[in-house]
């Protein structure tokens, strides 16, 4: 009789039940990671797993040993700088310009590195990469580069793809099973460069405590997760916006008022980057966008723990946005 592959176990786990209400432990998690890294895994073991996983709600222990395991497998800059900020960007902007992508950009001009990795796909969606171009920055091809980049001006985007070639293969799943995978999930918490501080912006509110409940487990200095625009770390203005906090081993919730000047605020009918280099030059006003980039930036700044409370936190934002193209002349 053949022996047993060795990764049944975690499927014959996941699926024991109907209620599919069996969940991995954060180290079997980290241990089936590490072998599909490995390639050690059948086409269809992982066609299952991936399934199961879908259809059965993620655990913090689930994403956070899925992320160790993937984290260690990425290569290791020699020159590693030292980043303030991990900002994952895998979900596109569809109804505002990515102002979001500005506030990293402040925060890596006042001292805070910046390191942002995502995803580009070919849809309706605004991504990174095209904002960036807009802005005269290229993204990073490789790991290094964006190391050197950042130790240069503090900020570098890399592509998940050039990053991780199993995250982009696990992600590009969606496509063969019709559904996301939780690596969209899981991506989000990669941390390559082991920031003190990641991000994680999601779509659906109730993923917001799932990231910091998992960031808690992988023991990172701090975390801040909420619900963000189209998914992206950017604030929704107009809405009550709640932070998911982890600082130094504490977790804590903290609940931003809505901006009422942007309760009914009407949708661009299209998203145009000139625009959005003019903004960021000061050669265009956009009140939206400049009240989204100081919102966001603001909120970051609570998460580093630069400001404690939130008026302090949005004088610093609003002082940087209005003193970025003074220090760019200077």
């Amino acid at each position: 009789m053949a022996c047993e592959h060795s990764f049944a176990r975690y499927i014959r786990k996941l699926g024991h039940d109907r209620k599919l209400s069996n969940s991995l432990t954060q180290e079997e998690a980290r241990a089936a990671m590490t072998e599909i890294a490995h390639y050690e895994v059948e086409p269809q073991q992982l066609g299952a797993f991936l399934m199961l996983l879908r259809l059965k709600r993620k655990t913090p222990e689930e994403v956070a040993g899925f992320a160790e395991a993937l984290h260690e497998g990425l290569p290791k800059p020699v020159d590693a700088p030292s980043v303030a900020v991990d900002w994952p960007a895998y979900a596109g902007k569809r109804k505002q310009l990515p102002w979001f992508l500005l506030a990293a950009l402040l925060l890596s001009r006042n001292g805070y590195p910046v390191f942002m990795h995502g995803v580009s796909r070919r849809d309706e969606k605004m991504y990174v990469p095209q904002a960036l171009r807009a802005l005269g920055i290229e993204p990073s091809g490789l790991l290094s580069q964006a190391a050197a980049k950042i130790n240069q001006g503090g900020f570098a985007y890399l592509p998940v793809d050039n990053l991780s070639g199993i995250v982009q293969e696990l992600m590009g799943y969606r496509k063969q099973l019709g559904i996301r995978t939780p690596m969209h999930t899981v991506a989000r918490m990669l941390n390559p460069l082991s920031a003190s501080l990641m991000l994680q912006g999601v779509h659906h509110a109730q993923y917001a405590p799932l990231h910091q409940q998992a960031a808690h487990l992988l023991k990172q200095e701090k975390n801040l997760s909420m619900h963000g625009d189209s998914g992206e770390f950017e604030r929704i203005l107009g809405r009550p916006c709640k932070l998911y906090g982890l600082s130094d081993g504490i977790c804590w919730e903290e609940e931003w008022p809505a901006d009422e000047a942007f309760a009914n605020q009407n949708v661009p009918k299209n998203l145009n980057l000139d625009h959005f280099r003019a903004v960021w030059d000061g050669r265009e006003d956009d009140e939206y966008g400049q009240a989204a980039v100081i919102s966001t930036l603001a909120i970051v700044l609570r998460g580093l723990g630069r400001a404690t409370e939130r008026e302090e936190a949005y004088q610093i934002a609003a002082q940087w946005w209005q003193a970025r193209n003074v220090e760019v002349a200077a």
